[in-house]
C-alpha cells in the first residue's frame, strides 16, 4: 500500500478551481452510489461518472443481501424500505446436508435477504439524488492523474464530447474492468477459477422448499434463490460443457445442469433474462494510491459463492465514506493515517472473502471421492459443531467481520457494535447522522470533541464507555471511568 501520488501530475488544476469538486466517484452501481450518497449527505459536493447510459434494468448478477449489509442501510434509513422488496430467508442449504440457521445471528436482520441488485441501486440512487450528487451517465473515464493537491480526469460522452474534471480525492468504483485500477497502472493479480456459468432469472412450475437451494455433484452445481415474486434466480455449471463468454446459451442448458445438480429442472421457464460468464479470483495489491481509491469490484472480485460480491463493495464505501468526509470537513487530525486505515482495514477483509467464496466453489465442484469426502465432513463438522456454524455464518453475513485493534486495546475494540437498545434509541438509528457515537452510563458528562459526537447512554447500570464509529464498530471502550483515556481516543 502507498499513498504517494502518481508521478502523472497536472500542474493547471488546483482544489480551489471553481469547477473542482470534493470527491470524484467513477461508477454508478451500489458501491459507488452509497459512498456518493453518503459523502454528499454530508454536505460534501459529489460527482458520479458512469460509462454506461442511465437506465434501470433487471439484468443484474447479484441478489443477496446479507445481514451486515442491511445494518449499514438501517444505519441510513434504508434497510426497512429494501427488505419489503424481497424474500427473506432464514437458512441457507448447502450441499444437500447442510444447513446453516441464520436465524440465531445477533442482529435486528437474522436472515438472507433475495433482491435484485436493481432494486439495492434504485433505493441507493434516489438518497444520492436527494442529497445532491451529480450523476453523469454515458461517460466514461479517458485518464486520470493527479497532483499533490487534486485529481484531474479527462472524460468523454456518448456523443464524443471530452471535457475535465476535477476533484479533492477520487474513488473508482467502476468494476472488474475499472478504468481508474487502469490508469493508476496498478496490476490485478488473480485467477480464473470457473468458466461458462449459466446465469438467468426463470419462473419455476414447481417450487422448492422454503431454502436457498444448491447443490453440486461433480460435474455440475446449480442453485435457485427466490425473488419473492413468483421469479427466481438460478445458477448453474457443468463441467462437460465449457463455454465462451460470447457463446449463445439457451434455457434449455440450465435445465439440463439443474436436473444433473439438484434431480429436477423444477419446471423452470419464461426466462426473463439469461447469461453465460466467468468468475475469477483477484485482488488488487493497493486500495489507495495518492488521492484515489479503490472500492468493489474494482479492487475484489471472487466466486459468487456466498453471494458476497455486492456486500463487501458496499461494506467498503461504508468504510470509507465517513472517512473522507472527517478529512474533508477538517474533523481528522492526522488525515494520512485515517485514509490509510481504509486499505489496512479492508484488504485482509477482501482476501478472506477471496479464500471463502473460492472454498465454497472448490466444495460444490468437488468431482473425485477423496475431494467429495472432504466436503461431507466439512459439511458435517458445521453442522453438528455449533461454533464452527456460527463462525461461518459470521464470516458470510459479514457480522463476524472485525478491524485490527492496537495493542493493549479492549477486547471490544475493532469489532461491530450491535444494535444495542439505549435510552435514546437504537444504536443504528443513532448512527444515522454519520457522526460518532458514545455510549455511557447515564451520569457521565459529555466530553468535548472537535468530531461530530451523539452521546447516548445504557438504560441498565452497566459502566462499559463504548466509542463507535460512524460505521458501526467500535473505536475505543473501557470498563470503568477514564475521562482522560476517552478523551485522548477522541482526539486520535
Amino acid at each position: 500500500m502507498t499513498s504517494k501520488p502518481s508521478t502523472r501530475t497536472n500542474t493547471d488544476s488546483t482544489p480551489d478551481a471553481p469547477d473542482t469538486v470534493d470527491v470524484l466517484v467513477v461508477g454508478a452501481g451500489p458501491t459507488g452510489m452509497l459512498l456518493a450518497g453518503d459523502l454528499a449527505a454530508r454536505g460534501l459536493s459529489v460527482t458520479v461518472v458512469e460509462r454506461r447510459p442511465q437506465s434501470t434494468g433487471n439484468m443484474t448478477r447479484a441478489f443477496a443481501v446479507h445481514a451486515r449489509t442491511l445494518e449499514a442501510l438501517d444505519t441510513r434509513g434504508l434497510a426497512d424500505e429494501l427488505v419489503k422488496t424481497g424474500s427473506v430467508l432464514t437458512g441457507m442449504r448447502l450441499f444437500g446436508r447442510l444447513s446453516l440457521d441464520l436465524s440465531r445471528l445477533t442482529s435486528r436482520f437474522p436472515f438472507l435477504l433475495i433482491t435484485p441488485q436493481y432494486e439495492v441501486e434504485s433505493l441507493l440512487k434516489r438518497r444520492a439524488l436527494s442529497a445532491g450528487v451529480d450523476f453523469r451517465y454515458g461517460t466514461r473515464l479517458t485518464d486520470l492523474r493527479q497532483s499533490a493537491d487534486a485529481v484531474t480526469a479527462e472524460v468523454e460522452s456518448a456523443d464524443g464530447t471530452r471535457s475535465t474534471l476535477s476533484a479533492r480525492y477520487a474513488v473508482g468504483t467502476d468494476g472488474v474492468r475499472s478504468a481508474v485500477r487502469e490508469a493508476l497502472g496498478l496490476p490485478f493479480p488473480g485467477r480464473s477459477v470457473i468458466r461458462s456459468i449459466v446465469l438467468a432469472d426463470v419462473r419455476l412450475t414447481e417450487a422448492p422448499t422454503g431454502l436457498l437451494t444448491v447443490n453440486g455433484v461433480g460435474d455440475a452445481f446449480a442453485f435457485i434463490a427466490p425473488f419473492g415474486d413468483g421469479w427466481y434466480r438460478v445458477m448453474g455449471w457443468d463441467r462437460r460443457h465449457q463455454a465462451a463468454d460470447s457463446d449463445p446459451v439457451e434455457l434449455d442448458e440450465l435445465r439440463e445442469i439443474a436436473r444433473l445438480a439438484l434431480g429436477s429442472d423444477h419446471g423452470m421457464h419464461d426466462a426473463r433474462w439469461i447469461s453465460r460468464f466467468h468468475s475469477d479470483e483477484r485482488q488488487v495489491p493497493a486500495y489507495r494510491v495518492g488521492r484515489v481509491f479503490l472500492a468493489g469490484d474494482a479492487a475484489h472480485v471472487h466466486s459468487p459463492a456466498g453471494g458476497q460480491g455486492m456486500n463487501t463493495g458496499l461494506q467498503d464505501a461504508a468504510n470509507l465514506s465517513w472517512k473522507l468526509a472527517a478529512v474533508l470537513r477538517g474533523e481528522s487530525r492526522a488525515p494520512e493515517a485515517l485514509l490509510d486505515s481504509y486499505h489496512a482495514e479492508r484488504h485482509p477483509v477482501g482476501t478472506k472473502v477471496l479464500h471463502s467464496s473460492g472454498a465454497m466453489v472448490r466444495l460444490a465442484m468437488a468431482r473425485t471421492l477423496p475431494q467429495r469426502a472432504v466436503r461431507a465432513t466439512v459439511a458435517g463438522l458445521l453442522a453438528r459443531i455449533r461454533p464452527a456454524g456460527d463462525k461461518a455464518m459470521g464470516l458470510i453475513s459479514g457480522i463476524g467481520i472485525a478491524y485490527p485493534a492496537p495493542r493493549g486495546s479492549h477486547p471490544l475494540t475493532g469489532k461491530r457494535a450491535p444494535d444495542l437498545g439505549l435510552a435514546e434509541g437504537r444504536l443504528q438509528e443513532l448512527l444515522r447522522d454519520g457522526a460518532f457515537v458514545l455510549v455511557t452510563p447515564a451520569d457521565a458528562p459529555t466530553p468535548t470533541s472537535r468530531t461530530p459526537l451523539v452521546h447516548a447512554h445504557w438504560t441498565s447500570d452497566r459502566a462499559t464507555t463504548l466509542l463507535v464509529r460512524p460505521d458501526g464498530y467500535v473505536a475505543w471502550a473501557s470498563d470503568r471511568p477514564d475521562p482522560a483515556a476517552l478523551q485522548a481516543a477522541l482526539t486520535r
